[in-house]
């Protein structure tokens, strides 16, 4: 079970150290409050108060990395804030609320545009060399990929939950493709740590999923 209080605070502090201003008359709490209820919604059994958790954990074991780490912080929150299995665009959509929320709430243009383009790298994970923020954040995005055997398999049944409306071919073949784009990356993990940490894992459980799926 998520800590709600604590998810709050998190977000209070990546918020007030992140803002340019205090001309916001809203509570911060609010944005957290809204957001969370977005990260509860019942179409969602991966992309959880657990996942939104996890993301964060693992942006604060990643932030020596960052250039900004609160920023990313701000990014983990929107990065599926917005999540509809049957569409294609959740991060291009939570990107959007991004950009509503964050100048009102006292961010700074250039700051609520790298929020915005942080979301949007989620969609392929393949930050460019050099983007310290991306790479923090798709790291602890596809940390999951590393988990230990029991995890792994809780995420991938919980990921079929999701699409449970999709046919089981379709999501055998569709699961296949996305497996196999993430094996194609050069590497999984952008990070020197995910890199020592993750990638041999994760590399592991990708190429069994993707064995059980083709049996």
């Amino acid at each position: 079970m998520a800590d709600l209080d604590d998810l709050r605070n998190r977000w209070l502090r990546a918020f007030l150290a992140a803002r340019d201003d205090d001309s916001c008359t809203r509570n911060p709490y609010d944005y957290a409050d809204a957001l969370l209820r977005r990260w509860q919604e019942p179409q969602r059994h991966y992309h959880t108060l657990a996942h939104l958790t996890a993301v964060l954990d693992h942006v604060d074991v990643l932030q020596e990395y960052a250039d900004n780490p609160d920023l990313v912080r701000l990014a983990a929150w929107f990065h599926d804030a917005v999540y509809l299995p049957e569409r294609s665009t959740n991060e291009e959509r939570s990107a959007r609320l991004a950009e509503r929320a964050l100048p009102e709430a006292g961010l700074s243009a250039e700051k609520t545009a790298e929020v915005a383009r942080l979301v949007q790298l989620t969609t392929g994970h393949d930050p460019a060399d050099g983007d310290r923020n991306g790479q923090v954040l798709c790291d602890a995005d596809l940390a999951i990929l590393a988990a230990p055997p029991s995890a792994y398999a809780a995420y991938t049944v919980a990921v079929r939950e999701e699409y449970h409306f999709v046919p089981n071919d379709a999501f055998r073949a569709g699961r296949s493709d996305v497996l196999r784009q993430l094996l194609a990356l050069p590497r999984l993990f952008r990070t020197p740590y995910g890199q020592e940490h993750w990638e041999a894992t994760a590399r592991y459980n990708v190429r069994a999923e993707l064995e059980m799926l083709s049996t």
